[in-house]
């Protein structure tokens, strides 16, 4: 019988992740799981930060800046992806709204004093202009559900458009379309849609019209253009000297 995957298996997955040939810095679930809609037979995946020794920075030989293993542990897919400090810090300082919502899941498997430092950092990364990453991103799924018909974009494109608006107007990062339902503008068949998801990953969809959610989708592209033009966010990131120096020092331990 295959395992149900809605719950995880944290000691499970910390044995897996200690196998790896570099010190990680944390590592995190994403992905379903951290949206609020997990399905029995979702994959689990890990994402997380190692560091490279200074020698596979600094020589002619370089270490890679990004791993990526998957495997299956008790019949589920398990993907691990990791990117080397220096590598991920950079995509903190760009718009870049996957990373920093990796960084800050709460669905922590390993951390480190520097994973709780890069936490603390996270604030001074958003700009407005992470905008673009939630409007290009929710196109993406939007055509992926125009093609398959399938739950599990579009409630992607649901929730990066809710989480997307949310950050605009208060500065937070949530990804977790549980906490984001209760936002007025989230269409109201949105949990009946997350059950459904939930006992199959590539449940069809039923019982809803493509005009309803066209309109409804337009309109929150509408609401999260507007919320970037009245964000309060800076137009640039303010943690670059930070980082630096944080990057300098926990590489210069690993000497």
């Amino acid at each position: 019988m295959t395992r149900d995957m809605r719950e995880l298996d944290y000691p499970e997955l910390r044995a897996i992740i200690a196998d790896q040939p570099y010190r990680l810095l944390f590592a995190t679930v994403s992905g379903a799981h951290l949206y609020g809609f997990p399905s029995r037979d979702s994959d689990v995946d890990l994402r997380g930060v190692h560091l490279l020794p200074v020698e596979e920075v600094v020589g002619l030989t370089t270490g890679p800046e990004t791993l990526d293993r998957t495997w299956f542990q008790n019949e589920a897919e398990v993907d691990l992806v990791t990117h080397d400090l220096t590598k991920f810090v950079r995509l903190m300082l760009r718009r870049n709204g996957y990373v920093l919502e990796q960084l800050l899941s709460p669905l922590v498997v390993a951390t480190t004093p520097e994973h709780e430092e890069l936490v603390a950092l996270a604030p001074d990364c958003l700009t407005r202009w992470h905008a673009h990453h939630y409007r290009g991103f929710a196109n993406t799924q939007w055509d992926f559900f125009a093609k398959k018909r399938e739950l599990k974009p579009l409630l992607y494109t649901f929730r990066v458009l809710l989480t997307g608006i949310h950050l605009m107007r208060t500065g937070e990062v949530q990804a977790d379309l549980r906490k984001l339902v209760d936002l007025p503008e989230a269409p109201a068949y949105l949990p009946d849609l997350m059950t459904t998801k939930a006992e199959a990953e590539h449940a069809p969809l039923v019982g809803l019209h493509m005009e309803q959610l066209d309109r409804d989708v337009t309109t929150l592209q509408a609401m999260l253009n507007q919320a970037e033009t009245d964000s309060k966010l800076p137009d640039r990131p303010t943690a670059d000297a930070a980082l630096h120096d944080l990057v300098v020092r926990a590489r210069l331990r690993t000497t």
